[in-house]
């Protein structure tokens, strides 16, 4: 009982006596600009004020966009693997947790041995064979005692590679989600696309009759035949490359929804959305919003805490460990006092000669960690810039988009006098052919300008970080348990 009671106390002290060794973490410091270079048609908001919340892509007020949103969730595989990882990084951080408590281990065994009576070295007097048997019930038992930190920076390395790790899932579900949106959304813009070709050749279709009745009638030559029929074929030409694109885009939005995109189909429907007012808020919001800078700013955690446990190896590594049990030649006398056996101590490791490998893992840690930063403070960088590609993409757009508006109308109108010039013998039927391909060219463009504004403005919700918070992070922590102690 007093060598137990002096294990305890040594235990205890142990406890108390530890150290982390190791540079405190001090999150790297980040230029962060004190408003967006450019701000129109949006006013700044306050720090998450009107910002989309998790289903971010309902702004767009989209029901079939949502259906397809939600089907990605549940169905998408590159989601589920993301998922998986988070589970194994959350299992791997319990492992370590581990190292807190004791490891108890049993070994029980028998056995019955014959010796030979003719053995080599027989005891003295004449030899003779003998059976024995042997049974045991040991346990022992180990603990580190954590004086220098070992044990809880490598708790805290897991942690830290755990939080990257969901930092990580919410990335994965921001890009599918905002590849779904963008998708879609250029898809609905080729249904727009198709529907104005289409139109146009069933213009041109009425135009080619008008044409070969004038050449009937003799007022109309072949040329003028000749040249609406290559202007209509044409059409029909770009209308089977625009349902090419289309099937794409249909078979990208099947693969996104965990759906075989030989048996998955979306019913044409024109674009006819617009986009979206999105807040912009300030640019230091972004560092937690943004789930890639969250993943980026724990490896930095991580590597900071491998620091730590190199600059433990240079320390001694203290085992506690002891080993009991009942041994005994008879079954029947094995639960005995007399067949009490147990042992304790303790061990130090102390290294002292190593070649210079502590050293070397020492400075390969730091450096590790030293790049750990740049490639955060690159990702805030590649952040900020992809904000205000957003901004500056959606302000030309809404600029080009108005002014090709009239463009349309004024190409519309252009091709109306030139046929009225052409009936009225004014002028020659390339005139009619030239507006009408200006007109099909203009009509396409304002049809694919209303396309980029959606997407761009789908970019540039992922680029303010969808309205994912890096506070979410936080209940993803292990921590040791009581219980565990008695778990296997």
């Amino acid at each position: 009982m007093k060598r137990l009671a002096t294990g305890s106390a040594l235990l205890a002290l142990a406890l108390a006596a530890g150290c982390n060794l190791g540079p405190k973490y001090v999150r790297p410091a980040v230029v962060s600009p004190p408003a967006w270079k450019s701000q129109a048609p949006w006013q700044e908001a306050a720090p998450g004020d009107g910002s989309p919340r998790g289903a971010w892509w309902e702004i767009f007020g989209d029901a079939q966009l949502n259906g397809y949103e939600e089907q990605l969730l549940q169905a998408n595989q590159s989601l589920a693997a993301a998922r998986d990882r988070l589970d194994q990084a959350r299992s791997l951080a319990r492992v370590t947790s581990a190292g807190f408590f004791p490891q108890l281990s049993a070994d029980p065994g028998a056995s019955r041995t014959r010796i030979s009576g003719n053995r080599p070295f027989p005891p003295a007097g004449p030899a003779a064979p003998a059976t024995d048997s042997a049974f045991a019930l040991p346990f022992s038992i180990s603990y580190e005692a954590d004086l220098f930190g070992r044990v809880r920076r490598n708790m805290e390395a897991a942690n830290a590679s755990l939080q990257a790790t969901a930092a990580d899932l919410e990335n994965v579900r921001l890009v599918l989600t905002a590849e779904l949106a963008a998708d879609y959304f250029t898809l609905r813009e080729l249904d727009a696309e198709y529907q104005v070709v289409q139109e146009s050749v069933g213009y041109q279709r009425k135009a080619l009759e008008l044409v070969e009745h004038r050449h009937d009638g003799g007022i109309a030559s072949g040329l003028d035949v000749a040249q609406q029929a290559a202007v209509l074929d044409s059409s029909r030409t770009q209308l089977a490359l625009v349902k090419q694109q289309r099937d794409r885009y249909e078979h990208a939005v099947a693969v996104l929804t965990g759906n075989a995109a030989s048996s998955f189909s979306i019913a044409p429907s024109p674009l006819t959305g617009v986009p979206p007012a999105i807040p912009l808020g300030v640019p230091s919001a972004v560092l937690e919003r943004r789930p890639d800078i969250a993943e980026a700013e724990r490896l930095v955690v991580y590597q900071n805490a491998q620091v730590g446990i190199a600059r433990t190896a240079f320390y001694p590594h203290i085992t506690l460990g002891g080993a009991g049990g009942l041994q005994s030649r008879d079954i029947a006398a094995l639960v005995s006092a007399p067949s009490l056996v147990w042992a304790v101590g303790t061990d130090a490791l102390q290294p002292v000669f190593q070649g210079g490998r502590n050293r070397a893992n020492l400075a390969a840690a730091r450096a590790a960690y030293e790049q750990s930063v740049a490639n955060y403070r690159q990702t805030v960088l590649v952040a900020f810039q992809q904000v205000e590609d957003g901004i500056s993409s959606l302000d030309a757009l809404a600029q080009a988009a108005a002014t090709q508006s009239a463009a349309v109308e004024d190409s519309r109108r252009a091709l109306e006098i030139a046929n009225h010039r052409y009936v009225d013998g004014a002028t020659s039927y390339l005139d009619v052919i030239t507006a009408q391909g200006t007109l099909l060219a203009n009509q396409r463009l304002a049809t694919q300008l209303l396309g980029q504004q959606l997407v761009s403005s789908v970019y540039l919700v992922k680029a303010l970080g969808g309205g994912w918070s890096s506070g979410a992070l936080q209940k993803e922590t292990v921590h040791p348990r009581p219980a565990q102690a008695l778990q296997p």
